[in-house]
């Protein structure tokens, strides 16, 4: 569908010629993804705007002075909406329903309306900001009950409503300012030892489809980022069959995933050490690992050498190469995808060394097959239990998930949910 076909020309566009900035996930935030945050983000911009506006007024002095008496008594927000602007980004839209008193006997009701358009741009630190472009405020007065008092007028309201600070601050009625925009590319624990982070590689650009962005993946290791194999080709992905009324598109390479196994490897979390007395059986990766991503199939490929020995301080009289083909099983709870062995489809075991003369292949396998199938799903499955962070803004949790794994990337459909804790969020 135009929405991926969209995604993946984009996110094309976005590579730099230095192929250590290559995209390798991204995501589409849809229409009704958009509809969603508006829908959350009014009753909080409703809380943001009685806090500012109904607010009593500084003390003045002077006992006639109309500011003494002016006081807005209810807001309450009629309409809060965002659209997209192809090409240009959202633009805000926001009617406000205001109950003021000018005098004891008086009563105005007012309307505020506020038409914004907003973008996102990265600033010089790398971080995504939500910025105002263009602010249009209208303040006018709906009805007004018989008035007592013929000196008090309109104007006296006015003083009360700073339009133009509204407008300075209209990003902070949203319910994702830019400390939650900064949390997408905060680092995320995968094992004690390793992080994953998701680096912007430039602005969101924006199409009928959605706000497209596309992301660069990090591993670090005991704080340090580690090197990872080069993609032979940027990230890109075919048009899909149908759209999703989902809020949110995300999306993976098959180099993602190759890339997140590389850093296990590098952190020493699939490295397999077995006591079975008198034999103690440790098992190292010998090269880099590599994920296969085909039509409703992940296949993760490892490449391991046993070495099988004896004693307390371990010495070697056996090298075992262990070829590792298991298929993976994909899922996602809250905001993490969880990654386990389904099934070792193929193992293959060869005499890479050994110090009591030739084995048989068919004995390696009657003697560590079953051992080594056991332990390395284990192991994966031990390590990944936790599940690796997906890209997200603080305070929301992914619903309603629906995986697919196509051919060169796996695609996670889904919609947003505000945890209820930060309903109230201010």
């Amino acid at each position: 569908m135009a929405m991926l076909r969209t995604l993946s020309i984009l996110l094309s566009l976005l590579v730099p010629a230095h192929s250590a900035r290559s995209p390798d996930c991204g995501g589409i935030l849809t229409p009704s993804g958009l509809r969603y945050l508006a829908e959350v983000s009014k009753p909080h911009a409703e809380s943001v705007l009685r806090k500012d506006l109904m607010a009593p007024p500084a003390p003045d002095p002077s006992p006639t002075s109309p500011s003494s008496r002016n006081q807005i008594t209810s807001v309450k927000v009629d309409n809060f909406s965002l659209t997209l602007i192809p090409d240009a980004g959202m633009r805000l839209s926001i009617e406000v329903d205001l109950g003021a008193t000018s005098a004891p006997s008086t009563t105005k009701k007012m309307r505020l309306s506020i038409l914004a358009d907003l973008h996102v741009e990265m600033n010089p630190d790398g971080n995504l900001e939500l910025v105002t472009s263009d602010c249009k405020p209208t303040l006018e007065e709906v009805q007004s009950s018989e008035e007592t008092d013929s000196k008090s007028s309109g104007s006296d309201i006015d003083k009360l409503i700073n339009v133009e600070k509204i407008c300075l601050e209209v990003s902070k009625l949203l319910l994702f300012p830019n400390e939650r925009l900064m949390s997408l590319a905060a680092p995320f624990p995968v094992t004690p030892s390793c992080q994953v982070q998701y680096l912007p590689l430039a602005a969101p650009m924006y199409s009928e489809q959605g706000i497209i962005i596309s992301l660069q993946t990090t591993f670090q290791v005991s704080g340090t980022v580690i090197p990872l194999p080069i993609s032979p080709v940027p990230f890109s992905m075919p048009e899909p069959a149908r759209s999703s009324p989902s809020h949110l598109i995300l999306a993976f390479s098959e180099h993602f995933y190759t890339s997140l196994f590389s850093a296990l490897v590098e952190s020493g979390a699939l490295n397999v050490s077995l006591l079975d007395l008198p034999v103690v059986l440790q098992a190292v990766t010998r090269s880099s690992p590599h994920v296969v991503l085909e039509e409703d199939k992940a296949i993760v490929q490892l490449f391991l050498t046993a070495q099988i020995g004896a004693g307390s301080l371990f010495q070697s009289f056996l090298s075992v190469n262990v070829d590792v083909t298991a298929r993976l099983h994909l899922s996602v709870v809250d905001t993490r995808m969880i990654i386990s062995v389904a099934a070792i489809e193929d193992i293959e075991l060869s005499l890479a060394a050994s110090d009591v003369g030739p084995i048989l292949a068919a004995l390696l396998e009657e003697l560590f097959l079953p051992t080594i199938r056991e332990e390395v799903t284990a192991q994966i499955n031990v390590v990944l239990r936790q599940g690796v962070f997906l890209p997200h803004i603080a305070s929301f949790t992914y619903t309603d998930v629906n995986i697919t794994i196509h051919k060169d990337y796996v695609l996670i459909p889904c919609n947003l949910q505000l945890e209820a804790r930060t309903r109230t969020w201010k």
